[in-house]
C-alpha cells in the first residue's frame, strides 16, 4: 500500500529556515517523478517543486526560486524540502506525491508549516 510520510514543519520567524522529509513506500519509488505541494485553507493544493528520478532536474513554483531547494535520496526512498528565508505567505500544509500520483486520490497526512513572528 501506498504511504507518504511527511515531517519536518513547525513554527518559524521570518527569514527562517526548515527542511522537510517525505519518506515513501508501497511503489517502486526510484522510478517516479516526485513533487512537493502546499495548500491553505479555501485553496486549491499547488505544486512548490518537482524533481525527475535522477536528481538532475528540478524545477520550482516562482515564488520559492532561490529560497527552496529539493532533492531526493532513492537508496531511502526520501524527499527533501530545504526551506531558507522563509516568508509568513509560505504558511501552508506540505505534502510530497508521484508524478502521477502512485495511488489515485491519496495524499499523506502532510507537514505543518507556520511563518509567523
Amino acid at each position: 500500500q501506498v504511504q507518504f510520510v511527511e515531517s519536518g514543519g513547525g513554527l518559524v520567524p521570518p527569514g527562517g529556515s526548515l527542511r522537510l522529509s517525505c519518506v515513501a513506500s508501497g511503489f517502486n519509488f526510484k522510478i517516479y517523478f516526485m513533487r512537493w505541494y502546499r495548500q491553505t485553507p479555501g485553496k486549491e493544493r499547488e505544486m512548490v517543486a518537482g524533481v525527475n528520478t535522477s536528481n538532475r532536474s528540478v524545477i520550482y513554483l516562482d515564488s520559492v526560486k532561490g529560497r527552496f531547494t529539493m532533492s531526493r535520496d532513492n537508496d531511502k526512498n526520501t524527499v527533501y524540502l530545504q526551506m531558507n528565508d522563509l516568508k509568513p505567505e509560505d504558511t501552508a500544509v506540505y505534502y510530497c506525491n508521484g508524478v502521477p500520483p502512485p495511488q489515485e486520490q491519496y495524499w499523506g497526512q502532510g507537514t505543518q508549516v507556520t511563518v509567523s513572528s
